[in-house]
């Protein structure tokens, strides 16, 4: 099932199954801004990562002693949400801890996902609560997928990414699917990075963030362009399938990463692990404009 919102400027489209957001049209013209989830390149549009991000090593972590075993990104993105607001231009969708679920992942949560839409902006707004008896440990993040590029005479190559504010981030690269925090770098974000599928030759770009950061995807030869904007999230993560020379990039903000290269497994020790206390209460949020 899907559910639809709109407002003067715009359409969006989600999925009940993961909460997903499938489509977001400019209503003047048509244009589509997100990927539509071709699966020759990547049968996804935009999943919400929960309750982890990123994938841990050997798929497996440890709490209490016992060892849990979740998939890359977790399962909120697979599971059947439920809508429990719904108005033109604002949904609410709702997933709780199970049996099922918590024979992966131990703890009793409420995750509320909400998605608004104001001028040219839709907002995406995490609340992650414990139900449960006991602290709760988690990371969330989104993974929209933008279509590049968004017009049809040009390549993938005419757009650029832009940084603002204009300053240096810390790079964590990757070793294979693990977070590399040894060997972090500078990166020149204070400037443009040309968009080539080169750039993504070993899988995302991840980047410490702090404060308000915005990411735009742009190009000087198009009146269209993609802004990703967030507020304390820690890490954002840029990514297009290389090899597949894929037509669209992922901005991707997160409260959590993937397992470092010397992980000890034990899921409170984790890098970039929330937690919450009984009856505790997160939220986060990012807004993405379009143009």
């Amino acid at each position: 099932m899907t559910v639809h919102i709109e407002n003067e400027f715009l359409t969006a489209t989600f999925a009940e199954k993961g909460a997903e957001l499938i489509s977001l049209k400019a209503k003047e013209n048509g244009l589509e801004y997100i990927w539509q989830a071709d699966p020759n390149y990547w049968a996804r549009h935009a999943p919400v990562l929960f309750p982890i991000v990123g994938r841990l090593k050997e798929d497996t972590y440890h709490y209490q002693n016992q060892a849990y075993h979740l998939s890359q990104h977790g399962f909120a993105r697979d599971l059947d949400f439920e809508v429990i607001e719904k108005g033109a231009e604002t949904v609410a969708f709702a997933l709780s801890a199970t049996a099922e679920t918590k024979k992966n992942y131990p703890f009793d949560f409420h995750l509320v996902i909400t998605y608004s839409l104001t001028g040219q902006e839709l907002t995406v707004h995490y609340q992650v609560e414990n139900s449960g008896q006991e602290t709760m440990y988690f990371s969330i993040g989104g993974h929209p997928a933008f279509n590049v590029p968004l017009d049809s005479s040009l390549s993938f190559e005419d757009y650029y990414l832009s940084f603002t504010p204009k300053k240096s981030r810390t790079q964590i690269p990757l070793q294979g699917p693990y977070a590399d925090f040894e060997n972090k770098t500078l990166a020149q974000t204070n400037t443009d990075v040309n968009l080539t599928h080169a750039i993504f030759q070993n899988d995302a770009l991840i980047f410490e963030t702090k404060g308000t950061n915005s990411f735009c995807i742009m190009s000087d030869e198009s009146p269209h362009s993609i802004t990703l904007t967030i507020t304390d999230m820690p890490f954002v993560g840029i990514w297009s399938p290389a090899a597949k020379k894929a037509p669209f990039v992922c901005i991707e903000p997160w409260c959590g990463i993937a397992d470092a290269v010397q992980t000890n497994g034990v899921l409170s020790d984790k890098i970039g692990i929330n937690q919450l206390s009984p009856a505790g209460r997160f939220q986060t949020s990012y807004t993405i404009s379009v143009k």
